[in-house]
């Protein structure tokens, strides 16, 4: 704002509270998997944005956010409940699995990927990875009940990667990775018959809601 300007000057926050962009900062490792109380669980991945995080950060964990409940230099845990444990493919984890991690975005950030919320909506199995070329194409069910939110050419949260949808049919859909996506992923751990974490286009939701609210 200039110096006549009518509005006040007013500070960005530093972090958009529980909002990423799809673009995977790091890969983690996890160190621990337990069953805390019955339903619930514990996990401590292993990364190296431990030492830049403290307790009660935002992390998006294979697209789902978790909230930081221990951290040490190395370390970082999170308490996952049982909604977390019914929508996403967190369950399936062991130790030394890979991680997608992403922190939350900040205000002054590019927003380089598209408006993810780590509220991952259900899963989706894993049909086909095949190699082309240098690229990968993967082939991911489609869970009926969602099937309206993803478009030939929108976007997709998979396993909290921001990626576009190549073809598209009734039950089923394909994207394609680079070479840089599948090296600083855990995309190339897919193999058929895996869970993906899906997490669909939030303004197709809010679209859907306020068109069935404003039917006679």
């Amino acid at each position: 704002m200039g110096e006549d300007s009518p509005f006040p000057s007013l500070p960005l926050p530093t972090i958009l509270s529980e909002m990423f962009t799809g673009i995977v900062e790091a890969i983690g490792e996890v160190a621990q998997m337990v069953e805390s109380t019955p339903g619930a669980y514990l996990l401590e991945i292993r990364t190296p944005l431990a030492s830049e995080m403290k307790i009660g950060d935002s992390l998006s964990n294979n697209g789902v956010c978790l909230t930081v409940v221990s951290q040490t230099s190395s370390l970082l845990g999170f308490d996952l409940l049982a909604e977390t444990v019914l929508r996403s493919n967190l369950i399936d984890l062991k130790v030394g699995d890979l991680m997608n991690l992403e922190r939350s975005m900040a205000a002054t950030s590019r927003f380089d990927g598209h408006i993810v919320q780590g509220h991952v909506d259900t899963t989706g199995r894993v049909l086909a990875v095949q190699a082309v070329g240098q690229d990968h194409r993967i082939e991911i069910a489609l869970p009926s009940d969602f099937a309206q939110y993803v478009v030939f050419k929108g976007s997709i949260a998979v396993n909290g990667v921001s990626l576009t949808v190549a073809e598209l049919t009734s039950d089923r859909f394909v994207i394609w990775i680079i070479p840089h996506t599948w090296s600083q992923t855990n995309l190339h751990r897919f193999r058929p018959g895996d869970r993906a974490n899906l997490e669909f286009d939030l303004v197709a939701k809010y679209i859907e809601r306020l068109v069935k609210h404003s039917r006679p």
